[in-house]
């Protein structure tokens, strides 16, 4: 099942994604005004068996897709969670003992399909695959062992980064974080089941149809449960929070010269069971 929020002649709705279109069902949910209310009643099940034998409401071309909650709660970023990743910051450094975090706004995401937003400021847009978890059980002090139990649904990520602004202060990058427009999410949110759906799948980006990024999440630095258990040690974790959980090695500063992103071109982020995140980037007007 993949859940979507989307934008139709009728505004924006959530609901179904098939291979022939899109089932609108939020008409039939008032008490629900976004996937992210869903997820907090604990009702994606819910939705599943609404839309089991409907028809399509919107068929394919009829609907663009927006980010799958457009009013998350938190959404907390791990830096630097894959061995070649950490391994570009100095040769021979050792992993750190915990995980590096950061935050980010939903206004800096875009939906699939639509384009990033390189803005006047700076030239040094890179792109960066990851996967995110979406909470679905809060908590605080979560064990490792019981993470999973947290997670109502899976998604994709283009950490969309301005290089040069991550470095203009000493201890933080959120500033080269949070450009509006500047990174995607989506295209849909698949439930999470499953631990087989996150221990160990394939997560790929392509630019322009080149593979640059390519690993799994069994190579994870710190495992998906791991970063729940040391989040939620410091903040209760709530439903409708994301956890975009890092990027592989492969990112367009890397490069030498460095390969930035520029209009016209197309980032794909794929991952095993999940699907594929398409934006193109255009200038800011």
């Amino acid at each position: 099942m993949r859940y979507a929020t989307v934008t139709t002649d009728q505004g924006r709705q959530y609901g179904i994604v098939t291979d022939a279109g899109f089932i609108a069902l939020s008409p039939d949910y008032p008490q629900w005004e976004t996937l992210t209310d869903v997820i907090r009643a604990g009702a994606l099940k819910d939705l599943a068996q609404a839309a089991m034998g409907r028809a399509v409401t919107h068929e394919t071309g009829q609907f663009t897709y927006d980010i799958p909650l457009p009013d998350p709660g938190k959404i907390i970023c791990v830096g630097v969670n894959f061995p070649d990743r950490n391994a570009e910051y100095k040769d021979g450094q050792e992993a750190p003992p915990n995980p590096s975090l950061f935050i980010r706004f939903p206004q800096s995401f875009v939906g699939h399909g639509q384009n990033l937003v390189r803005p006047p400021e700076t030239p040094q847009l890179d792109y960066e695959g990851e996967i995110a978890v979406v909470i679905g059980t809060g908590g605080r002090r979560i064990p490792a062992d019981r993470a999973y139990d947290h997670i109502a649904a899976i998604t994709l990520c283009n950490e969309g980064t301005l290089r040069d602004w991550v470095r203009h202060a000493k201890f933080n990058v959120t500033q080269g974080k949070n450009w509006d427009r500047s990174g995607a999410m989506g295209p849909w949110l698949v439930p999470f089941t499953h631990p087989a759906q996150l221990d160990d799948i394939r997560l790929t980006t392509h630019v322009n149809g080149e593979l640059r990024q390519d690993d799994r999440t069994s190579r994870m630095i710190f495992s998906i449960p791991r970063q729940i258990a040391y989040i939620s040690t410091f903040t209760t974790l709530a439903p409708g929070d994301i956890i975009v959980t890092g990027t592989p090695t492969g990112a367009g500063a890397r490069f030498d010269p460095p390969r930035f992103l520029e209009p016209g071109d197309e980032v794909q982020v794929s991952a095993e069971g999940i699907g594929t995140l398409v934006n193109g980037v255009e200038d800011e007007a």
